[in-house]
């Protein structure tokens, strides 16, 4: 019995490291920014579009980890890192990197994943019982050893299906940047960044280090690429120079944002006064609670461009979180007017107007973050603002209401359940919010019981 037990724990061991190999961390936290949603979404519209999806259907999602990686992991979103954007330093490179994981998405593979699954637990599953047979003939050792090699020839034959789905991710991801004339030397110029790292952090290139990694070696993707795009019509087409430019300011805006404020001053030193610079600084300095700073250069910012949304969205953060909410209204107001209610700008113009405390504010802020939740429900923020303005009204039952979606949100489903559950008592049955206050509280109760059964 005690090798028996050894071996199921050998088998969901491994099982659980092939999970935990594909599967993205759950600590990762979403970045949302409305200019870099929309410099996002607008370097991977023609991509879509040659891959021959809708454009409204697939999300690219940032999220806060510095390493350099992106992924799909069901549906239609590409998942990618803070850290991938700060590495590149051409709008193609991320073009070549959102084309290779629309050929994940095509090609249907996390779909497929359980083929790969299936062959691999196969061959560990038989060596297991072929394991059991030596234990209980008394060999110990040559069942530990079955078991083993078992493990390994599992591993060898899920990573090399792992390897062949990157293979075709690749050329799907040529054959898009083909069709929307972008040329592929954004894509290699990455994959020989990608390729440094490897060397740099000791990862090994040769042909019998291929047996356990799950793409194949990024010489040899460089090589076969190379070939493809050296052929297409589109290699010598340049950038499109204003997404380029864009580009190039939320790189900078994403340093100043996430990286200490000392960093952000050494890559952009005053005296350097671009648009990327004065961004990049304009972050540290808020930071670094120096708001004087902070909004010399945003003011710089709104002087080359009046109606820049994203400009005034800067000075209005900077005023709103320092404590000045009522002189963070007029910018606010004008970047929610150009950018034509922007959810997230639209939030936070909202909890501008709250922040103020005064209640004359209170139906403009209700508008504004009602407009902006019916455009964008994936916003906690909003709900929680929206449901603080229902409180001062006394409209409880609506209050209970955003509260349940913010919770939702977040998968606090106990919370989501209990405050829906209110929310139904005040509402009129049959109206629409009482039919959403039902629709969380069914999606509570449900994922309440699914993590009952799993634990």
């Amino acid at each position: 019995m005690r090798i028996v037990t050894r071996s199921v724990a050998y088998l969901a061991a491994f099982l659980a490291s092939l999970m935990l190999a594909i599967q993205p961390a759950a600590a990762q936290s979403v970045l949302r920014d409305a200019e870099t949603e929309a410099l996002l979404h607008d370097m991977a519209t023609p991509l879509i579009a040659a891959a021959g999806l809708e454009p409204g259907n697939v999300d690219v999602i940032l999220l806060n980890d510095s390493s350099i990686n992106a992924f799909v992991a069901g549906g239609q979103a590409i998942y990618i890192h803070s850290g991938l954007l700060n590495a590149a330093t051409d709008v193609t490179e991320v073009q070549g990197v959102i084309a290779h994981e629309l050929g994940h998405i095509t090609g249907g593979h996390i779909i497929r994943f359980d083929e790969g699954m299936k062959t691999a637990t196969g061959i560990t599953i038989l060596s297991l019982l072929l394991g059991v047979a030596a234990a209980a003939a008394g060999g110990g050792d040559a069942a530990m050893g079955i078991l083993a090699a078992g493990q390994q020839a599992a591993m060898g034959k899920f990573l090399a299906f792992t390897r062949v789905q990157e293979s075709s991710a690749d050329a799907a991801g040529a054959s898009f940047l083909s069709r929307a004339g972008i040329s592929g030397r954004g894509s290699l110029t990455f994959f020989k960044k990608l390729q440094a790292e490897e060397y740099r952090h000791g990862y090994s290139q040769d042909e019998d280090a291929g047996f356990s990694r799950t793409h194949p070696l990024t010489g040899d993707r460089i090589a076969a690429l190379e070939e493809i795009y050296q052929r297409d019509p589109a290699w010598n087409n340049p950038p499109d120079a204003a997404l380029q430019a864009r580009f190039e300011r939320v790189r900078a805006k994403l340093y100043g944002y996430l990286a200490p404020a000392d960093l952000t001053l050494a890559a952009y030193p005053p005296g350097q006064n671009s648009v990327p610079a004065r961004y990049a600084r304009a972050y540290a300095y808020h930071k670094d609670a120096r708001v004087d700073k902070a909004l010399a250069e945003a003011d710089a910012l709104i002087i080359t461009a009046p109606r820049d949304p994203y400009f005034l969205e800067l000075r209005g953060q900077i005023l709103l979180e320092s404590g000045r909410p009522q002189e963070a209204l007029a910018t606010l107001r004008e970047a929610n007017r150009l950018t034509g209610n922007q959810p997230l700008i639209a939030t936070l113009f909202g909890h501008a107007l709250i922040a103020t405390e005064n209640p004359a504010n209170y139906p403009e802020a209700q508008q504004v973050l009602k407009a902006a939740v019916a455009r964008d429900r994936e916003n906690p923020f909003a709900w929680y603002q929206l449901g603080v303005i229902y409180s001062n009204e006394g409209d409880m039952p609506r209050a209970r209401l955003a509260s349940a979606e913010q919770q939702a949100m977040e998968g606090d489903w106990r919370n989501a359940l209990g405050s829906s559950q209110t929310a139904m008592i005040g509402l009129p049955e049959g109206s629409p919010d009482w039919i959403r206050a039902q629709d969380i509280a069914f999606q509570a109760r449900g994922e309440l019981e699914r993590t009952k059964k799993r634990n």
